[in-house]
């Protein structure tokens, strides 16, 4: 809700509360990193399936890049190129996908429901994982984003910076892409992507909805509010008129 509760409070409402946000957000994370040292160091382990550990690393990374560059290219159907995940976003996506404080107090409980030591198995598993995706992954992401040119000089991509930029993406690029979808062939592809560009077009835009109902209904106007009440020639309503 901060696109819309945010504008409401004041300039001194706006920096408490982004700075007490922050401040919370990193006492939850590192209580989260101290209580998975503790238990790491504390609770049994069960070492002896490493081939399961080993596979569920895998599997994990298999399954991420399955999810990751499906939904990529089934959104890349329907938006226009300005608009569309680019290779190197994808394999960003893929590369920086952190599992840690979720899937840690899962196979935390599992050791209590599941019996004969399967959650103890489970449990070292998701740990070898977390610490594994933590400090390699996490520790060398930004160094694959910059290889990447996914930040740093050599990111040149221009994205819309607001709902409304990409409305005028959508709106200025959806004829030009549905006539380039009919000259692509009859193959069952480009029949599939022209249906979706067409049900796109004719379909409101999340942009529009927004602009017109969501952000006037849970925005309050005070510049338009003080306007009204001190005008040129008004004087300041009375709180009980208000």
């Amino acid at each position: 809700m901060k696109r819309y509760t945010f504008s409401n409070l004041s300039e001194d409402s706006q920096r408490f509360t982004a700075a007490l946000f922050h401040l919370l957000s990193s006492l939850a994370e590192t209580f989260v990193f101290i209580y998975m040292g503790f238990d790491i160091a504390m609770e049994r382990q069960s070492w002896s399936h490493i081939g399961f550990i080993f596979f569920s690393v895998i599997f994990i990374l298999v399954a991420r890049a399955a999810n990751v560059f499906s939904c990529a290219f089934l959104v890349n159907l329907v938006r226009p190129p300005q608009r569309q995940i680019s290779r190197q976003y994808q394999q960003a996506l893929w590369y920086s996908g952190l599992r840690g404080a979720m899937a840690f107090a899962l196979a935390l409980q599992s050791v209590h429901d599941l019996p004969d030591g399967h959650g103890q198995t489970i449990l070292s598993a998701t740990i070898s994982i977390v610490v594994l995706t933590v400090l390699l992954i996490g520790g060398s992401t930004s160094t694959m984003l910059e290889a990447l040119h996914v930040v740093g000089d050599g990111n040149e991509g221009r994205r819309p910076s607001s709902l409304e930029d990409q409305e005028n993406y959508e709106g200025n690029n959806n004829a030009g892409n549905i006539e380039l979808g009919s000259e692509e062939g009859t193959s069952t592809t480009s029949k599939f992507k022209l249906k979706l560009q067409e049900i796109q077009k004719n379909t409101p835009s999340l942009a529009a909805l927004d602009r017109n109902y969501l952000t006037p209904f849970f925005t309050s106007q005070n510049g338009d509010s003080d306007d009204d009440e001190h005008g040129p020639n008004r004087e300041p309503r009375r709180s009980n008129e208000l």
